[in-house]
């Protein structure tokens, strides 16, 4: 991914980077707004409340992200007890992440198809709009994998009744590891699940914008 990036040209190496900062502080600060809404101020006393990329950058996450096309951000910590949905909330909090993340794909693509009889596909606006919405993208579906500490596994966590708290457990255990080892083998058996997924979207992309 990163060498793909530098050998597009400087100018696309920087607009992913910004978008990545941008979409990661995007998808972190709507985990801290809906905990916040909810009643919770663990994430604003954490000075997770904002949209500044320091804040929120996880340096291996964003390592991922930039030679992977996949990663993610610092955990927003919250206190489901203080939510104010107590058998929802935390699912309300898992979602916002994934859901700011389409929302701001869904804006950054339209802007994009907008601007681009005017600007041109050279513009350094619309190639970081354009880069946007795949990083937002990305982060969404990355993000929505049924595995711990992914906001995925805490949707499951919570839609799963209570018979499974067993292997709930387990999984909140084991799922870091069976993330890693996901990964690996997608690389490692030539499956390339994520190399598929971001060609489908940089096809979609391409269509979409005719580039």
């Amino acid at each position: 991914m990163l060498f793909d990036l530098l050998s597009s040209g400087p100018i696309v190496a920087l607009a992913f980077v910004a978008a990545l900062a941008l979409g990661i502080s995007i998808h972190e600060f709507s985990h801290a707004l809906a905990a916040y809404l909810q009643g919770d101020m663990t994430a604003r006393d954490a000075g997770r409340l904002t949209l500044n990329p320091l804040a929120h950058l996880d340096p291996v996450g964003s390592i991922m992200l930039l030679l992977a096309g996949f990663g993610w951000g610092k955990p927003t910590p919250y206190n489901p007890y203080n939510l104010r949905f107590r058998r929802f909330g935390p699912l309300l909090v898992a979602l916002a992440g994934p859901v700011s993340n389409a929302i701001g794909g869904a804006l950054s693509l339209t802007a994009a198809a907008l601007l681009l009889p005017v600007l041109g596909g050279d513009n350094v606006l619309i190639i970081f709009l354009s880069t946007l919405f795949f990083v937002n993208v990305m982060l969404m579906l990355f993000n929505l994998l049924p595995l711990p500490p992914l906001d995925g596994s805490q949707i499951l966590f919570t839609l799963l009744p209570d018979r499974f708290h067993a292997f709930k457990v387990a999984l909140a255990r084991n799922g870091p590891w069976l993330l890693l080892g996901f990964i690996i083998l997608d690389n490692v058996a030539g499956l390339h699940l994520f190399g598929s997924v971001y060609n489908f979207f940089l096809n979609l992309l391409d269509r979409f914008l005719g580039l």
